[in-house]
């Protein structure tokens, strides 16, 4: 029976043949033990020369790592694997012999494992990641389908930027100049006027040039748009969907976790609702914290996001951010007019901000004021000012940037190995 080692729980006490690749062996004499991988999880293999034909005990102790091989023997279980099944294996088909594997059982330096990233994701904490990225996506899909969202997908390439900043890719679209984009949100505002609830996810660019662990070049986001929807209303769906994308990822990916060392305990305590915080009262918190150099009117920093996640258990909201350091599009608090109906989430554990969500102005004539407040002119902008003129109504969005997201689930420091191929300020290979 050809399986994958994830399946093999079905197979107990029988034998199976699975295409696999060896990540690392050891021997003891008359037995040799494989650690073998096959995309879907790891599984020992134990191979006793008694056994075996000579043949296949001789290749099983000189096979080299990363070799390819159809393996074949008999799923028992093991209560000393993380797995909780082994191989005894029967007989060894090499596919092809590795030579010379460049990242070995030892310590390698970070430039080197991104240069070769294309072989470290291999690895089986980086498989781990990728596996915890692939639930949380799952869970994505899930969630928004359950509450009847429609999925939208944004272009890529655009004539304007979302959040007015100087911080984008320039290309040229034949005689025109166009843009990378940076967020599908005003477009998903579009398409929420046509379908209600909608959500996008799909690459986005800023060409800042940052190297913190926090920032990636290309990086991914769920933007969900909602109308009739206010802001205190988001920030319900936004804790109910966090919550249940931990949650899942707690459910399914308990041996990732296991491997990463994740302290799962600090995440089965994510569940809605979430705390809030305002802006006003957040810099007083910092401040009472030693961060005397911040005044209100500026954006919070890394340490300040850090300081203020660490009074709580759970993510935080954050709201009411002043106008003047917030993007064009959202709405103003109808009580006060130097702050706008807006949240970020801040996540535990020092990871920063995840989501950043706003109710957007849906009052013409105040869109239009913006438009000259933020100098948005010419023909890019107009189908956006259309939306408020045919039909406007109150709506609500939000973004939740994936790789933060995987970083700080799976408890990993640095957001470049929370994607297959990251891409940063010097690091566009492989």
């Amino acid at each position: 029976m050809k399986t994958t080692i994830s399946q093999v729980p079905k197979y107990t006490d029988q034998q199976v043949r699975i295409g696999a690749w060896l990540d690392n062996k050891r021997s003891s004499g008359k037995i040799a033990f494989l650690q073998l991988r096959d995309g879907t999880g790891f599984i020992q293999g134990v191979v006793v020369k008694n056994d075996v034909t000579e043949e296949v005990f001789q290749l099983a102790n000189n096979i080299t790592q990363e070799s390819s091989m159809y393996i074949t023997g008999t799923i028992t279980e093991d209560s000393r694997s993380p797995f909780g099944y082994e191989m005894h294996v029967s007989d060894i088909e090499l596919i092809q012999e590795a030579v010379d594997y460049p990242i070995t059982p030892k310590e390698h330096g970070t430039e080197f494992l991104m240069d070769h990233r294309h072989l470290w994701l291999r690895s089986k904490r980086q498989h781990a990641v990728m596996k915890v990225r692939n639930e949380i996506i799952r869970a994505t899909y899930q969630f928004f389908n359950d509450n009847d969202y429609v999925k939208v997908d944004p272009p890529i390439l655009t004539g304007s930027s979302a959040e007015g900043t100087t911080e984008l890719f320039h290309t040229k679209y034949f005689d025109e100049d166009a843009y990378l984009s940076q967020s599908g949100q005003l477009y998903m505002e579009a398409a929420a006027m046509a379908f209600g609830k909608v959500f996008s996810f799909g690459p986005t660019f800023r060409a800042e040039k940052s190297k913190t662990r926090r920032h990636l070049i290309e990086f991914w986001m769920i933007e969900p748009e909602m109308a009739f929807v206010d802001h205190d209303e988001s920030l319900e769906i936004q804790e109910q969907y966090v919550s249940f994308v931990v949650q899942s990822v707690l459910e399914n990916c308990k041996l990732e976790l296991q491997t990463l060392d994740r302290d799962i305990s600090k995440l089965a305590n994510v569940k809605a609702p979430f705390p809030r915080i305002s802006y006003d009262d957040a810099i007083e918190l910092v401040k009472e914290k030693g961060f005397d150099d911040i005044e209100w009117g500026e954006d919070f920093g890394a340490p300040h996001e850090t300081a203020i996640a660490e009074s709580y258990d759970k993510p935080v909201f954050i709201t009411n951010y002043p106008t003047e350091i917030k993007a064009f599009y959202m709405k103003p608090d109808p009580e006060r007019s130097d702050v706008v109906l807006c949240a970020d989430l801040i996540a535990p554990e020092g990871y920063g901000e995840i989501v950043g969500g706003s109710q957007r102005i849906d009052d013409l004539e105040l869109m239009k004021q913006r438009y000259e407040e933020h100098d948005l002119t010419g023909p890019a902008y107009e189908w956006y000012l259309e939306l408020r003129q045919y039909g406007s109504v109150p709506h609500s969005g939000f973004g939740l940037g994936l790789e933060r997201t995987v970083a700080w689930i799976a408890g990993v420091e640095h957001v470049r190995e929370t994607i297959p191929f990251p891409r940063l300020l010097n690091r566009l290979y492989p």
